[in-house]
């Protein structure tokens, strides 16, 4: 079985609590306007890749980052939920939790067979499109103010009323050749605002 992926990072500690192996799918059918990865609605754009591949990539993090979860982004995962659903079912053999993000409402994706398993081998899900004119990253994880968590297990019931231990943060990356990742919740803005300022001192620090 196979999934069209954008990236994965073997571990972060943004998408989630604590430490997490997250996997940005490729392709989206809701593509809301505002999105910050619209370069992830296009399959073709992403590499395929096979399901017990991406897991032993998982087996490996979780022995030598110690990790305590997955993390299923997009891009939109239940555009492939067959394919996450059998990947987050070996993830839950190793004791490791998951957390799914969906711009579909969880009451919908209830009523699809399709979607039967990955719902049921995630702990937290995060549902609703994003609203640009919604935009609010005063709760973690989340980018506007209509979306809600779900706690489909009792793993991170505890969160329900302790989220303010979270929040929202990024992550930036600076490959060896150069090129700069981010990942984590921010405005455009505020991303533009840092990115600037790095490369800034970064240009300084050649010099």
């Amino acid at each position: 079985m196979e999934l069209y992926i954008h990236r994965y990072i073997p571990v972060t500690e943004v998408e989630g609590p604590g430490k997490r192996f997250a996997i940005w799918v490729q392709g989206c059918s809701i593509r809301c306007k505002g999105c910050a990865v619209p370069w992830t609605w296009v399959n073709e754009n992403g590499t395929k890749m096979n399901v017990e591949n991406l897991f032993e990539f998982i087996k490996d993090s979780k022995e030598q980052n110690e990790i305590e979860g997955v993390t299923f982004l997009g891009g939109e995962p239940f555009d492939q939920a067959e394919a996450l659903g059998e990947l987050g079912r070996k993830v839950k053999q190793l004791g490791l939790t998951v957390m799914t993000f969906t711009g579909y409402l969880y009451d919908d994706l209830k009523k699809q067979k399709q979607n039967q398993q990955l719902l049921s081998v995630t702990d937290l899900l995060i549902d609703g499109p994003f609203i640009e004119e919604k935009l609010d990253l005063s709760r973690p994880w989340v980018g506007s103010s209509n979306q809600n968590y779900h706690f489909l297990t009792d793993v991170y019931k505890h969160l329900e009323t302790n989220f303010h231990q979270f929040q929202n943060k990024i992550e930036i990356r600076i490959s060896q050749n150069g090129t700069i990742s981010v990942n984590g919740m921010a405005t455009k803005d505020t991303l533009k605002e840092i990115l600037n300022q790095h490369t800034f001192k970064r240009i300084r620090s050649n010099t």
